[in-house]
């Protein structure tokens, strides 16, 4: 088939947001998903609290996750929002899945490490591919928001430009980490403020002393201290109220559903 310049069509990305929430333990990234419209929660680990959510009960292999997806897939339903709780977690599974089917002579193994030479990592990816796809379905098809939660890490960023420094990032494995940051819109970071204090130790002296202050900010635009991203018109940091969240978010996010902006608003 021909293409000609008469083809051209101005184009928006208009589909719902795919969102990756990743922070430390009991930043309130659960809670946070739990606000935006109509929401189902995979979990994969416990750590709902006092919240009430609705979901499949805890998922315990590869095979329940796909079930679970299948199901918002092809029975009626009215949920918005799939919520998968967390990809940190769900990534064990993964790497079972990985293990059982084995390589490419079908041979399988008990670990990830023993594909040897980080092959087992990207066998991985295939199966990461896969739930992928199957939210992507749920997107595309039913019309439904993708959030995934992650648990954070702290590690080592070798810079070219300066001096390595330690920063905020998802706690996957570097190939799976990569292709979910690529696979979402927007990347946001929840953690609790830090305040640095000096104190008095005499004889001239003074030390410097971190405190968790009482605010908590979503963070969605990369620093040195933090990976963070998106394709929207957020701004840097959101302070992260609870019950207020997602009010926070929509106006900013398209695809937002008309009544939640309007509030927002």
């Amino acid at each position: 088939m021909a293409i000609s310049i008469s083809d051209l069509r101005r184009v928006q990305g208009d589909g719902p947001p795919r969102v990756l929430i990743y922070g430390p333990e009991k930043a309130g990234k659960t809670t946070l998903a739990s606000e935006f419209p109509s929401p189902v929660f995979l979990q994969t680990e416990e750590g709902v609290g006092t919240l009430e959510i609705d979901s499949f009960g805890k998922l315990t292999n590869f095979g329940d996750v796909m079930d679970a997806i299948d199901a918002l897939y092809q029975e009626d339903h009215e949920f918005r929002t799939v919520v998968v709780d967390s990809v940190t977690a769900l990534q064990a599974l993964i790497w079972a899945e990985t293990g059982e089917r084995g390589d490419e002579k079908g041979n399988k193994k008990s670990r990830i490490e023993d594909f040897g030479y980080g092959r087992g990592y990207t066998y991985a990816l295939n199966i990461w591919q896969e739930f992928h796809e199957g939210l992507m379905a749920l997107r595309r098809d039913r019309g439904m928001t993708v959030i995934l939660i992650a648990h954070s890490k702290i590690e080592r960023f070798d810079n070219p430009e300066t001096v390595a420094y330690s920063r905020y990032d998802i706690d996957l494995h570097d190939k799976a980490r990569d292709f979910l940051k690529r696979e979402c819109d927007a990347i946001i970071l929840v953690k609790p403020d830090v305040t640095i204090k000096e104190e008095e130790q005499g004889f001239n002296k003074k030390r410097a002393r971190a405190d968790g202050g009482r605010s908590v900010w979503m963070h969605s635009t990369s620093r040195p201290a933090y990976a963070a991203g998106n394709r929207f018109d957020l701004p840097e940091k959101i302070l992260y109220e609870r019950g207020r969240g997602y009010a926070a978010l929509a106006p900013h996010v398209p695809g937002a559903p008309a009544a939640e902006r309007a509030e927002a608003a």
